[in-house]
């Protein structure tokens, strides 16, 4: 399901075929310097008043990470002159002064209009996450570096009705997830997994990107079995919503469990017969992350179907099971040779 909010959508795609919005005075500036506004509208992201927003456009992800079953719409603001590049592992390298901006809401709580934005902002000094929580009226958004929890209640696709407290992350929080060797880095926007949405013109693409063909978005749809077979798909749904902590150089890199997509072997260091690396809760008793043709004796599965906060994983994020990410990928395990290791397509 790929619903934005509607209202944003036109507010915020600010490119349309090769014509670009005018940069308001001193923004870019504000972008860039050392500064943490108390308001969002501070950085000209929005169309706050009657100036403008900074020169953006819209983005979504073939697999996304998944939070509360919110509705997000991303949007990117690269400086005027300055380009990103795709490097040869897929990375996308933004230039200084880039905005990755990411809102989550539900299009059926308080009239579809986003609960927080994110920023991760590209400073001299390196990447800076940032979290704003939508003021009660809509017309702002104030600073919450401590995060905050945010009673909301929803529907899933399914029908079924939730009532929680939705986590939005301290900055620590923040870092904890966007961390790789220790610095914070954007983790969604991957040329494998990365689509600009169909307003934005190829001359547009020239103008930001220095090598535009190389954005191919490649990763399987996690829900979407058109787009690869159960064991593509559910590595796709691991890479996105664990790997960013379980890789070699991530937050849960001790764990020597490493979740990325195509990068890591499907043996034990991905979970397959692996056991736990410390006592604990985690494990729920089970004896391996994965067992080949067993879920319910694969305390991964345990983990993902799980709130408890000494037992959930992803351990920031989510309140809520998503019930049908780990559908899928109980049947990835259920369907695994037991015995054997598993391997993509």
């Amino acid at each position: 399901m790929r619903r934005v909010f509607a209202a944003l959508a036109t507010a915020l795609l600010c490119v349309s075929g090769s014509a670009t919005v005018p940069l308001p005075d001193g923004k870019q500036s504000v972008i860039e310097s050392d500064a943490i506004p108390q308001k969002l509208s501070v950085f000209g992201l929005f169309p706050f008043g009657p100036k403008a927003p900074l020169v953006s456009f819209g983005y979504t992800l073939r697999t996304a990470l998944f939070s509360d079953y919110t509705d997000k719409h991303r949007f990117v603001s690269i400086p005027d002159g300055k380009r990103a590049k795709i490097l040869s592992d897929g990375t996308i390298e933004f230039p200084v002064g880039t905005v990755l901006v990411k809102s989550f809401g539900w299009s059926d709580v308080n009239g579809g209009r986003p609960v927080e934005t994110r920023l991760l902002i590209h400073r001299a000094s390196g990447w800076v996450a940032l979290p704003y929580i939508w003021d009660d009226d809509g017309k702002d958004a104030t600073l919450a570096l401590g995060g905050r929890r945010v009673p909301a209640s929803f529907k899933s696709p399914d029908g079924d009705a939730h009532t929680i407290r939705y986590a939005v992350p301290n900055k620590n929080q923040c870092k904890e997830c966007h961390s790789l060797n220790g610095e914070i880095v954007p983790i969604g926007p991957k040329a494998r997994n990365f689509l600009l949405e169909p307003e934005v013109a190829k001359a547009v693409r020239s103008l930001y990107f220095e090598n535009p063909e190389a954005l191919r978005s490649v990763m399987p749809q996690w829900d979407d079995p058109a787009s690869g077979s159960v064991v593509d798909r559910a590595r796709a749904y691991l890479d996105v919503n664990c790997a960013h902590c379980h890789n070699p150089a991530g937050s849960a890199s001790n764990s020597g469990l490493f979740l990325r997509w195509t990068d890591d072997p499907a043996g034990v260091n991905y979970g397959i017969g692996k056991r736990p690396t410390a006592a604990g809760r985690g494990s729920g008793g089970m004896d391996f992350a994965i067992a080949p043709g067993k879920p319910d004796h694969s305390f991964m599965i345990y983990r993902l179907e799980s709130t408890d906060p000494g037992i959930a994983m992803p351990e920031v994020g989510r309140s809520t099971v998503h019930k049908e990410g780990a559908a899928l990928l109980r049947q990835w395990i259920a369907e695994m040779p037991k015995g054997g290791h598993d391997t993509p397509d």
